[in-house]
Order: C-alpha cells, then sequence, then structure tokens
C-alpha cells in the first residue's frame, strides 16, 4: 500500500507560498482503497472552525472526485498553531509568533511527513545508543535516498555524480547484506588514546541506477558515531566524480560551531544559533540539539589518493551543509578540483562523531575507520616534546647561537627534540645546519628540520622548497638526514586539497616511513585518519594557534575562547601542533594567565609537542611548574572529559600509566570558582594531587599538594582567562608512612 503526501504550507502573513511532496508506505490504510492519498493542509487561521467557514474542504473535495480531479484521500488540516499559547485574539505578528512559524514548515516535514516514509532499513550501533535509517523520498525502492541519525540529523543526502552516469536521482533499491559485526582492537604509538577498540556494526546496502549500474553505500554505526561511504564495484575507466551529493540537513535552532573555510585551516570558530550565514566552511563542524545533550561533530576519514579533501557549504540552502570539492584556484590554480576514479573504488568515510561531549572528546572514530598501519614495527616513532625559537625569534635559526640556546633549553627541561625551522639553510654566526645537529645530539637532544612543500602550487619563497617534490629528491633528502641524526621533518604550505595534493601528501608519508623518519605537516589539511595508517605522522598543524600572536593583534582577544572551542573541534579528530605554553609575549601580548597556558600543556594534544616560549619564559617558572612541564606526557593511555562547554570552559584528565593529568582553563572575563571532581579515578585508589593554579594576578602561580581519590572534591579558583594545570600520581603504603 503505497501513500502519497502532498503538503501545501501557506503563509498568508509572509507572503509566501511554497509545497514539498514526499512519498511512503502506508501500514494501515482505510477500507476500500488500494492507493491513498493524503493532503495536509495548513495556514494561519485563528480557531479550528474558521476552516470549514473560509473555504469548506468537504465541498471541494467532493466536487474534485465529482469531476476525476483527485483521487480519494485522507485530509489532515492543522489549525495554523504553531505554539503552545496561541489563543485567537493575540497579535498574529508578533515577534514569538513569527519566529514558531518560520520553524513550522521543517517540524512539519520532519515529523509528520517523515514517520509516513517508507523505511528500508535501520542499522543500530552494537550498544543500541546510535542508529540510522535508510529512507527513500519518492516512497517504494526507487528515487533519491537518504539517512537520518538517532534523532540527531533528519536528512543526510546521498548520492554521487559520475562523468558518465548519476547515482542519485533514479536508484533502485536492490538488497542490504546481512549485518556484519565490526570488532578489532588496535594499538597507536601516540594520540588520546593507546588502545583502541573499532566496534561497529556495518551493514552494505546496493543500488542500481537507470543504466542498470550498480553502487554501494556502506553504513557503519558506532557507539559513538555513524559512519558510510560509497563503492563501485566494477570498471576499469578512469572517470571523474563531478559531484558529491551527500548533504547533511540541519534542524533549525541547533546551535553549531564552525569554521570558515581557508586552505590553512587557521580561523577561528564561530558559535551560532541558527544557519543565517551561508558559505562554505571548514571540518570539522560541530553541532548540538537545542535543550538536550545531543551533540555530533562532521568529519570525513581515509581520503586517499583516489580522492580530493571536501569541505562544507550552506550557501545553496542555509539548512543544508553539502560535501564541496576544492576551489579550482586553491594550490595558485594548479591541479584539478573534481577527482578521478578507476574501479573497482570505495570513497572517504563520511563521519559523524556523536553522543554527549563526553564521547565527542574521547572519541577515536576518525581512526578508527581509518585503514590499519603499513609500519611493520613502530619502535622508531617517539612521540615527545619540542623546544621551537620561531614564535620568539622568527627569523631564529639563521642565528647558530640561538639553535644552540634552544638545544640547551630541551637539554635543561628533559625534552627529546629542537626543531630547526625555516632559513635554516642560510644559517650563520658561528655554524652551519651540519654544526648545529652535531651540538644538538652531543647534548642528548635530537634535532627536526622544516622544509617548503614548494612546488608552484605556493607563493612562499622560502627556502628549501624543492627537496620534497619528487621521490627521488626525497629519498635522497632523507638519506643525507638520517647520516646527520634528525628524527623528522617539518613540511610546510600546502595550500590546497586537490586530488594530486593528497598524493603529495601521502608520497611523502611512504617515503618518509621507509626512511623511518617522523612528519609534520603544516599549513595543510585537518587530519583525516592518517596517524593510524603511518603513525609516523606525528600531527599537523591546521589550527590557529600561538604562532597567531606573531601575526597581528586580532588573536590576542578571541584566544581564551579559541582555545576552549578546540577541544571539542579540532583536536577531536587528530593532533594539532598549536604551539602552546608560552608565558612571555612575541609581538602581540596575550590575555591568558599563567595557569591558562600551563594547563594548555594537557588540554592540546599532539604527538611532537612544541612548546613555543624562549629559554627566559619556561626559566622563570617556579619549581613545579617547571618540574610539571618536564615531565607532561604528550602521548596517552586514556582520555577524559570532566567537564566543559564550547568556547566557554574545559577541565580534561588524560592517563599515562598509572599517573592522570589534569588540565583545566576558561574563557570568561572574570574569575570563578570550580569544583573539581575525581570520579574518572579507579575505586580504591588514593593519589597524591599536586595542584598548580592561578596566583593573585595573572603572572603567579600557587601550587597546592593533598591526597584524593574518586569521592574527592577539590575547590580551585580560577582567573578571568585562567586555568590549572594537576598531576596525579599513586600513593601507597611507603608514601604513608613517611607522612
Amino acid at each position: 500500500m503505497t501513500i502519497r503526501i502532498i503538503t501545501f504550507l501557506v503563509f498568508a502573513f509572509a507572503g509566501t507560498r511554497s509545497s514539498v511532496q514526499a512519498h511512503g508506505e502506508l501500514r494501515h490504510a482505510p477500507r476500500g482503497f488500494d492507493s491513498v492519498h493524503a493532503g495536509v493542509a495548513h495556514g494561519k487561521i485563528d480557531a479550528e472552525e474558521e476552516w470549514p467557514a473560509m473555504a469548506p474542504p468537504q465541498v471541494i473535495l467532493d466536487n474534485l472526485y465529482a469531476e476525476r480531479k483527485a483521487e480519494p484521500m485522507i485530509v489532515v488540516m492543522p489549525n495554523g498553531r504553531a505554539m503552545k499559547d496561541d489563543r485567537p485574539g493575540q497579535n498574529k505578528f508578533d515577534s514569538a509568533k513569527v519566529r514558531a512559524f518560520s520553524t513550522f514548515g521543517q517540524d512539519l516535514l520532519k515529523d509528520l511527513i517523515h514517520s509516513a516514509v517508507a523505511q528500508q532499513l535501520r542499522v543500530e550501533s552494537p550498544n543500541h545508543k546510535i542508529s540510522a535509517g535508510l529512507y527513500c523520498v519518492q516512497g517504494g525502492d526507487s528515487g533519491e535516498w537518504y539517512l537520518d541519525m538517532s534523532g540527531m540529523i533528519p536528512r543526510i543526502s546521498l548520492g554521487l555524480v559520475r562523468s558518465d552516469q548519476e547515482f542519485w536521482k533514479h536508484l533502485r533499491f536492490i538488497k542490504a547484506e546481512k549485518p556484519v559485526q565490526i570488532d578489532e582492537q588496535y594499538i597507536v604509538p601516540h594520540g588520546k588514546r593507546s588502545h583502541c577498540h573499532n566496534r561497529a556494526t556495518e551493514v552494505t546496502v546496493w543500488f542500481e541506477n537507470q543504466e542498470r549500474s550498480k553502487m554501494a553505500v556502506i553504513i557503519r554505526a558506532y557507539d559513538d558515531g555513524l559512519a558510510f561511504r560509497y563503492r563501485f564495484p566494477e570498471g576499469k575507466d578512469s572517470l571523474l566524480i563531478k559531484e558529491e551529493m551527500t548533504a547533511y540537513t540541519i534542524a533549525p535552532g541547533t546551535a553549531r560551531w564552525l569554521e570558515k573555510w581557508n586552505t590553512a585551516n587557521e580561523g577561528l570558530y564561530k558559535s551560532m544559533q541558527n544557519d543565517s550565514i551561508r558559505q562554505e566552511w571548514c571540518y570539522p563542524a560541530l553541532f548540538n540539539i537545542p535543550g538536550s545533550d545531543k551533540w555530533f561533530l562532521i568529519h570525513e576519514a581515509d581520503v586517499n589518493r583516489t580522492y580530493c579533501g571536501s569541505k562544507l557549504s550552506n550557501v545553496a540552502d542555509g539548512a543544508t551543509y553539502k560535501i564541496t570539492f576544492p576551489d579550482p584556484g586553491d594550490g595558485r590554480g594548479l591541479g584539478a578540483s573534481t577527482p578521478s576514479i578507476r574501479g573497482p573504488w570505495q570513497s572517504p568515510w563520511r563521519v559523524i562523531i556523536a553522543g554527549g561531549l563526553s564521547d565527542i572528546v574521547a572519541s577515536t572514530l576518525v581512526e578508527d575507520v581509518s585503514p590499519p598501519s603499513v609500519l611493520s614495527r613502530t619502535d622508531w616513532v617517539r612521540p615527545g616534546l619540542v623546544s621551537w625559537n620561531y614564535w620568539s625569534h622568527n627569523h631564529g635559526t639563521k642565528d647558530f647561537k640561538m639553535v644552540c640556546a634552544f638545544t640547551d633549553l630541551a637539554a635543561r627541561m628533559n625534552w627529546p627534540y629542537t626543531l630547526f625551522d625555516w632559513e635554516w639553510d642560510a644559517m650563520g654566526n658561528g655554524g652551519t645546519v651540519e654544526d648545529a645537529a652535531k651540538y644538538a645530539l652531543s647534548k642528548g637532544v635530537r634535532p627536526l628540520i622544516w622544509y617548503n612543500s614548494g612546488g608552484p602550487h605556493t607563493y612562499v619563497p622560502a627556502t628549501p622548497r624543492d627537496r620534497m617534490l619528487t621521490h627521488e629528491s626525497r629519498v635522497e633528502e632523507f638519506r643525507k638526514l638520517k647520516q646527520m641524526g634528525f628524527a623528522g621533518v617539518k613540511v610546510d604550505f600546502f595550500e590546497s586539497e586537490k586530488q594530486d595534493m593528497i598524493r603529495y601528501y601521502l608520497d611523502i608519508l611512504d617515503d618518509a616511513a621507509k626512511a623511518e623518519m617522523m612528519v609534520y605537516f603544516h599549513g595543510c589539511l585537518v587530519p583525516r585518519g592518517w596517524s593510524r595508517t603511518y603513525p609516523n605522522l606525528m600531527t599537523c598543524e591546521s589550527v590557529r594557534g600561538a604562532e597567531w600572536y606573531n601575526n597581528g593583534p586580532d588573536f590576542t582577544m578571541p584566544a581564551p575562547e579559541h582555545n576552549c572551542t578546540l577541544p571539542f573541534t579540532r583536536n577531536v579528530v587528530g593532533p594539532m601542533d598549536y604551539t602552546p605554553v608560552t608565558f612571555t609575549n612575541s609581538q602581540f601580548p596575550h590575555v591568558t594567565s599563567y595557569g591558562h597556558e600551563l594547563a594548555l600543556s594537557v588540554v592540546f594534544e599532539s604527538g611532537l609537542q612544541h612548546f613555543a616560549d624562549r629559554p627566559e619564559g619556561y626559566d622563570g617558572l617556579p619549581d613545579p611548574a617547571r618540574r610539571f612541564l618536564m615531565d607532561v606526557p604528550n602521548a596517552w593511555d586514556d582520555t577524559r572529559l570532566v567537564e566543559g562547554y564550547p568556547g566557554q570552559d574545559i577541565v580534561l584528565a588524560r592517563r599515562k600509566g598509572e599517573g592522570w593529568w589534569l588540565g583545566g582553563i576558561t574563557a570568561a572575563q572574570w574569575g570563578k570558582t570550580k569544583k573539581l571532581n575525581f570520579a574518572f579515578l579507579p575505586d580504591g585508589v588514593r593519589y597524591k594531587l599536586t595542584l598548580i593554579a592561578d596566583g593573585e594576578h595573572d603572572k603567579e602561580l600557587a601550587t597546592s599538594y593533598r591526597v584524593v581519590d574518586r569521592s574527592s572534591e577539590v575547590t580551585v579558583k580560577m582567573l578571568g582567562r585562567g586555568g590549572f594545570a594537576a598531576m596525579l600520581a599513586p600513593y601507597g603504603q611507603g608514601d604513608q608512612k613517611g607522612q
């Protein structure tokens, strides 16, 4: 039995008129009807009895039936009230009423029509908290298809347009394979969690277009989100993907945190309560269903050589964020913006991390769906802390003595690495890059070194800019670097996510892995799960970080809110080279307190964590804070959100071995008191707490000690834009005897 729903939405007061059609399956039809049509009429009416008085529906429909201009149908006629308190006689044009009616159409489509549309299947996560249904817009088994997701995203449109055929308008459902349980555990050498669990329910759905060509959609429901990808099972000819039709329709009133698209992914996140701003957006994108603890973060993973990176755009429809390919002008116009494929082929994963904020922050879903490591051994992949001279001295690497001073800082602080940034090939004032490398190794510090990725795809002239471009030049450069004792390379200024640039990224990682060289990218794309496949990818910049204190005064005031947003957005999807923990000022000042800056060593995760301040910035710290920075890990066994809200504040707990490390920061202009709980600790174990918090003013730290367990509660005072850091070490019997 098929039901066709024809919806007429008429907003007389706004002078607008629209109509929408949807089809679906009716389980219980009126007796005697083989095909039933249902009409839903809506208008701004003061009272229910006005409908028959103004336009008697029974007369109109009887005439239409008699003239065979309409088939028998069920008619639903709401009285037009969009608010609980919408009694007759009130001002129809009150601002609250106008806002209520602005969302009525979406509510009608989502609730009334959606409930009647045919659901082909539903996929549930192993813990049954996340589910997705597959629907056909036109009803039956042929037409346009979409997913809905667990009351969070009402519509995720599906489909692709190839250069030879379309796979979205007229797709016929063929079959759904039996559900498969994905259950895999894996270990990574760095990240928010060392032991990861890839656990999901997977269903593969097969479609056929009008040319009888097949396409599969692989759907996975995870305990912390949803992932899906497309697959073409056959074909040998090279084809273009002209357009991807994947689009996320967001319910009205959903809060969102989005970053305006830019090729370096170094913008600020903007908090919004609606879709009034229409433009292109970076990944990842964070959303919160109003009045609920339902959150979701949209991203992509396993972008490989067969596709390009994508972004989101709501230019055409404010409520719908459609996957969009790179701009033709990116990378100075080099390379195609549409990807070329050859079958058999599968797309990147479209990823939605979902649940509460604690689920979002702790998720490894981007890595879970990515391919396993290509490395047979990873003992040479060693995460660690790095001294870095660029933030405080933009041309510091030209000066041999400056490079030695930052090497000495790393040695004093027990940090394993120091970075030789740009202009190392022009080093003078007492030595060359070879001399600097020998000096670092003599101090027990391994050097890292910077390269320009260019190539004609970047305008940046800084040298060396040609040594990463080809396989032959990379192999030769890595050979020299290994001989000189370098542990890894920083490659900068990519400026594009076109398919040719994705191939370039992966070629660098391939050749570096063979040479046992660690890699990190700057001026680059947001992580797409590559750190699982290539564990030698230690971090990516793709963030507005502390470097922006050099670029102008615009970062000073937004920085505290920005810092409180990143753990819920950018840093969720992979390591982030913010280059944090600066106590002195660069060209432009910061307004964050010393406690805030110290906390960033825990709040932000990166496989190579660059502490960016000058030596005197660390040497001048009180002993507990300096010791904290000597000991703090940057590769973790577990990560827990203790509390927080995007853009306002956050307290994170991270575990390494048996010890826990905490970082808490706030963006509030005025000071606040926070009650810190320890519910993340195991039962029956006591810990010695070292708490380093804001002192009397923003450049003072106060340290306290006490013994706690999971039932304890500690009051922490934070200054405006302040913070705190803490360390928890198991407190054993031997410790107690000494008290």
